[in-house]
């Protein structure tokens, strides 16, 4: 690692002098710079990032504590070794203040200069390998973060936080979530062989834009919390995230579709979850709109647009030949039932009914039909999976029953939720089953394979068959903790057994237990177990 020295000195021969009387390429070093005043110096420090400035203190134009001041305030990394002629406390009390490594008295001998710069050095080596250590921690934590993100949002949602406290967590995050204006945009995107790679694509692109923090929802799913000054900038905000989604789905091979819904323009951080409110609304409708849209205007325009609503009387029956059967579509439900979310039951089924027509849903017999094509899809679903009809008949009664729950628009709607909650619970209980036997598995491999360097959450998710994203999502929310986290906490145990028990070496025990990285091994310890290796073996 070679040290870049720059060298500030008002008195030729002394500058001179240092910098020709040490052979600076073979102790390390490499000589980037020289100046006779701190003015001149300054701007070629700012070009050259030296990693040691070495100034006189006494100059004409800048002095070498206003030059300090300045280096200290742009390049706070860079180490100060100040050269004065003067041994007066004020100088060196100054240079206190300013964290100078070093305040040597002139003249000073080229071994003493090399002795010194040599402590700096060292010093120097173990700010980067600590910086190299907390880098790496942060890359390994990266699926922590995610989940921290998922907790915060949850905690914005349900408002658990101040105003002050929701600003410190995002600053934390890497958050700026102070603003005149708010937004939530929900997104989306389709199942095909590419969609890791265009998830990851379009969470860094949207992320990179200012105003927009991502957090995802489940495991294809992600919220955005738009930040803007005022209307005009929101909407260009938007529309960047528009273009972006598109640009980026429209060059995949084969393309994936996306699906998403924007809430309504809050001012207030407590007022984001009506926005979310208004979003999840809107972003019901891709179970019955086409997809490759973002969704943007009031809800109760979305459906009106294709379905005139008809001035009716509502105690007045219609007959069934005015109704617009053809909006009916088993398909949808199918879907729903198949890949919808419980949350999402209540905002899908007043999207269904928004898109009928309100001249459709006054009809008592076309209300029944579309109950019964709900109760039938969901009953043969159910036995699909294994389940009796006995399953739906004990949650929300029987055919039989149907008319009397059926009598006015919102009795059905609510009728109709109650039959889907249901149904998507029991395929939760099943879907449960196979994850309890999916984790036992992931458990098994990673006891088994702990020890290689490489282990890694896509090679545990493809072990089980299942995508990374999928296996983060049920590994965090079924275990409690992150898949880095567990494997973290098993080397650690292990470790922790050999430390007690074996005469092995730190470095050897790091190895045995999948670091190769001796020293990050040791950091990582020390930060799980707020104590050394060495000092952990030392207990009693």
């Amino acid at each position: 690692m070679m040290i870049k020295i720059f060298l500030v000195e008002d008195e030729i021969a002394i500058r001179k002098g240092i910098k020709n009387s040490i052979d600076w390429e073979k102790e390390g070093y490499e000589f980037v710079g020289e100046a006779g005043d701190g003015e001149l110096a300054y701007p070629m420090i700012l070009k050259m990032k030296p990693d040691i400035l070495i100034t006189d203190i006494k100059m004409p134009f800048m002095d070498g504590l206003q030059l300090s001041k300045l280096v200290r305030k742009e390049l706070p990394a860079t180490k100060i070794l100040i050269l004065s002629g003067y041994d007066e406390f004020e100088y060196a009390k100054e240079a206190i203040k300013l964290q100078v490594a070093e305040y040597l008295l002139k003249p000073i001998s080229s071994a003493k200069l090399l002795d010194v710069l040599a402590q700096v050095k060292e010093v120097i080596r173990q700010e980067q390998e600590e910086k190299e250590l907390i880098k790496k921690y942060r890359e390994d934590m990266k699926e922590n973060r995610e989940l921290e993100k998922e907790r915060f949002l949850n905690q914005i949602i349900t408002q658990n936080l101040s105003l002050a406290q929701i600003l410190e967590t995002g600053e934390s995050l890497g958050m700026d979530l102070s603003a005149p204006l708010y937004n939530i945009l929900l997104l989306k995107i389709t199942e095909n062989g590419g969609k890791q790679e265009t998830y990851a694509e379009i969470e860094s692109a949207l992320d990179t834009l200012s105003g927009v923090f991502s957090f995802r929802r489940g495991v294809d799913e992600w919220l955005f919390l738009l930040t803007a000054d005022d209307a005009e900038k929101m909407e260009r905000r938007i529309e960047s995230c528009r273009k972006t989604v598109r640009q980026i789905t429209e060059k995949t091979d084969p393309p994936v579709e996306y699906f998403g819904a924007l809430g309504n323009p809050v001012e207030r951080l407590r007022e984001i979850k009506n926005s979310l409110k208004e979003a999840e609304k809107k972003f019901a409708f891709q179970y019955l709109k086409k997809w490759n849209q973002i969704l943007e205007i009031p809800v109760r325009d979305v459906g009106s647009s294709e379905n005139p609503q008809t001035e009716k009387n509502e105690n007045e029956e219609l007959l069934i030949s005015s109704v617009q059967v053809d909006k009916l579509n088993h398909k949808i439900i199918e879907n729903f039932i198949h890949t919808g979310l419980r949350r999402e039951v209540s905002n899908f089924v007043d999207d269904y009914f928004m898109s009928l027509g309100e001249k459709s849903v006054q009809s008592l017999m076309f209300r029944q039909y579309v109950a019964m094509d709900f109760y039938l899809a969901a009953v043969a679903f159910l036995e699909r999976l294994g389940f009796s009809s006995k399953e739906l008949v004990e949650r929300c009664g029987d055919l039989k029953e149907m008319e009397q729950v059926i009598q006015t628009i919102e009795q059905t709607k609510e009728y109709i939720k109650k039959v889907l909650d249901a149904t998507l619970e029991c395929r939760e209980s099943v879907s449960r089953k196979r994850y309890s036997d999916l984790l036992k598995e992931a458990v098994s491999y990673i006891e088994h394979h702990y020890e290689e360097e490489d282990i890694s959450l896509n090679q545990v998710a493809a072990s089980v068959n299942i995508s990374p994203s999928h296996f983060s999502t049920i590994f965090s929310k079924e275990m409690g903790e992150t898949f880095i986290e567990y494997l973290t906490n098993v080397r650690m145990e292990r470790a922790k057994q050999l430390l007690r028990s074996s005469t092995m070496k730190t470095a050897e025990i790091a190895y045995a237990v999948g670091y190769k990285d001796a020293h990050y091994f040791s950091y990582l310890f020390k930060k799980v177990q707020k104590c050394t290796p060495r000092e952990f073996r030392t207990q009693v």
